[in-house]
């Protein structure tokens, strides 16, 4: 969900997530050859590069590894912080697969590759084959701009366009898909050696059948809200129980879960609509009554810009339609705040729809990815989710967010719970158990570092760990404090620093806790800690890596340009990770 369309009280952009799935960004350069053994050497190399902040397009390279495979080409997948500029000339058969973050910018692992390629010192790529698979969301208006732009550049970097970018929305496979039946065969096209595979079982023996396409159908076993009654957010512990599903996660992992509508909201449209819910309509090749697709198979809360557009035409409305013509991003985004399908439907009641038309202008329901806070170490039948219940007024109307009110209000301990797992392959605990881990996890971005506590604790990991966590207020938001203060007290967690914006009369954050502390932060960095943040993108993730910035400069007597090469390098070693959203 474009966080726009999120008002400033409600708890935390929950949907934010709502389209992610697969693997986080990689943590080492993959030679595909895992599934057989290559016995011809000479094959012709096709390099798959990668740009990714939840996974999904770690995940279509490795897909795409595997058809190259079976093409007789010798993959290399390599995420895009695991890439040197002048790698890329030597690169004659590339293909790049992206996803676009937030409004326009590149996936965090590619950023520092993106610098160095629109620099004006780029190399020239005249003997380079290429194609882009673009991952994004037409929620948002720039849609697929990091594959975009990076076709746009290759292409001016003298590289020669073997098959035209697909741009992907939120359901990806198919075109995905498509593209790599397309473009494989012409990338293995005029090869003079061809591999030759020894071919082991595709898929492990034991290996667990549910996944995104088929959903493991989980019980609840616990609901409890760990913040006070008084408070003014709702956040809730929850532990679903995997056992029998032969799934397995780690610490850092993200748990999806497959969510169903409000049922009060799904009366509310068809009130506005003028249906009863009986009327049935084609679904996926069959019929349904509207008030079941509604209900399971449609997204009918973040009104798309189609459904926009198509309302304000409808509704002959001047001032929506003016906005929309002038393409005046910040007063329709104003004008949204906080708005969703219904409020549109309520406030143009002459801009009539029949069903079929409305559920056109819908997008299917998607799954919602959440930070486990759990160790599969300690608790191997059950994951345990730290979710902030998404509920605010506006527009004369109560609102909630899907899938967090879902978890909270509508699963009972008898109800079937979609779920699967998205591995976050670089978001883990270090593998050095003597390395020191710093930890950034204000409000619900606590979850992962919950969790990496667990890990370490069953490991019996000697490095040290630090913590930065605050919300509001201590006596309300203080969540998992007794297990915190006990991990404090066996000397799991080495130093807690504590940042509660609401309990002084000047507001105090984790970065400004960081900074407070930067001579020590910055001691622990040079001993080889890892930094990990987890929370909202776009505020606290933006003032943690400032202050970041400015703990290297000021305690590590550096420049501005040194601190900045600093963090670049802490990036590239995979010892500055982030999951932000």
């Amino acid at each position: 969900m474009n966080k726009l369309f999120i008002p400033e009280n409600a708890p935390y952009s929950e949907t934010q997530r709502a389209w992610l799935g697969g693997f986080f960004a990689g943590m080492h350069s993959h030679m595909i050859h895992s599934a057989g053994s290559i016995r011809q050497t000479g094959a012709r190399t096709l390099h798959i590069l990668y740009g990714t902040q939840t996974g999904n397009a770690e995940s279509l390279a490795l897909d795409a590894a595997g058809r190259a495979k079976s093409h007789g080409l010798l993959p290399v997948v390599k995420g895009m912080d695991e890439v040197e500029i002048g790698d890329l000339p030597k690169m004659t058969h590339l293909l790049v697969i992206t996803s676009t973050y937030g409004e326009g910018a590149m996936p965090d692992n590619a950023e520092m590759l993106w610098q160095a390629a629109s620099s004006d010192g780029a190399p020239r790529l005249d003997g380079v084959s290429y194609s882009v698979l673009a991952l994004g969301d037409t929620s948002y208006d720039l849609f697929c701009q990091a594959g975009i732009d990076w076709d746009r550049r290759l292409e001016e970097l003298g590289a020669k366009r073997i098959f035209d970018r697909t741009d992907c929305d939120v359901d990806f496979e198919t075109p995905a898909e498509n593209w790599l039946g397309e473009v494989i065969p012409l990338m293995a096209d005029g090869a003079a050696t061809v591999a030759v595979l020894e071919t082991e079982t595709e898929t492990p023996p034991g290996k667990s059948a549910y996944n995104r396409k088929n959903p493991f159908p989980a019980r609840m076993t616990i609901n409890r809200i760990v913040t006070a009654l008084d408070s003014s957010k709702e956040t809730r512990h929850y532990e679903i129980s995997i056992a029998g599903s032969g799934l397995s996660y780690e610490a850092g992992d993200a748990l999806c879960v497959v969510p169903a509508n409000c049922p009060e909201l799904v009366a509310d449209i068809l009130k506005a609509l003028n249906c009863t819910g009986d009327e049935e309509e084609p679904v996926n090749g069959e019929l349904l009554k509207l008030s079941e697709a509604l209900r399971s198979h449609f997204e009918i809360k973040l009104p798309g810009k189609e459904f926009v557009e198509e309302i304000a035409k409808r509704a002959g409305d001047q001032s929506l339609n003016a906005m929309l013509l002038a393409a005046d991003k910040d007063k329709l985004a104003d004008y949204l705040w906080g708005r969703d399908i219904l409020d549109l439907l309520l406030q143009f009641p002459n801009a009539e729809f029949s069903a079929a038309e409305f559920l056109h202008m819908l997008k299917p329901l998607q799954h919602r990815a959440y930070s486990i806070s759990s160790s599969s170490k300690k608790y191997p039948d059950s994951v345990h989710l730290t979710v902030a219940s998404v509920r605010y007024d506006a527009h004369g109307r109560h609102h909630k967010g899907v899938c967090s009110t879902y978890l909270a209000d509508l699963v009972k301990p008898e109800t079937d719970v979609g779920v699967f797992f998205s591995h976050n392959s670089s978001f883990r605990v270090p593998g050095d158990d003597s390395l020191p881990m710093i930890m950034v996890g204000p409000g619900t971005g606590i979850a992962p570092f919950r969790a990496f506590l667990q890990e370490r604790e069953c490991r019996r990991a000697s490095g040290k760990n630090w913590l930065f966590f605050g919300d509001r207020n201590a006596a309300t938001d203080y969540i998992y404090r007794e297990e915190i203060e006990a991990m404090q007290a066996n000397g799991l967690l080495t130093r807690l620093d504590l940042a509660f914006s609401r309990d002084q009369a000047e507001k105090i954050y984790v970065q400004d806790r960081m900074l407070e502390n930067g001579a020590e932060l910055y001691n622990w960095l040079e001993q080889g800690a890892y930094f990990f943040v987890c929370g909202d993108a776009y505020r606290m993730a933006k003032d943690v890596d400032q202050a970041l910035h400015e703990v290297i400069r000021k305690h590590g007597g550096k420049s501005l340009l040194e601190a900045a090469d600093y963090v670049n390098q802490l990036k590239k070693d995979k010892r500055y990770v982030r999951d932000v959203y």
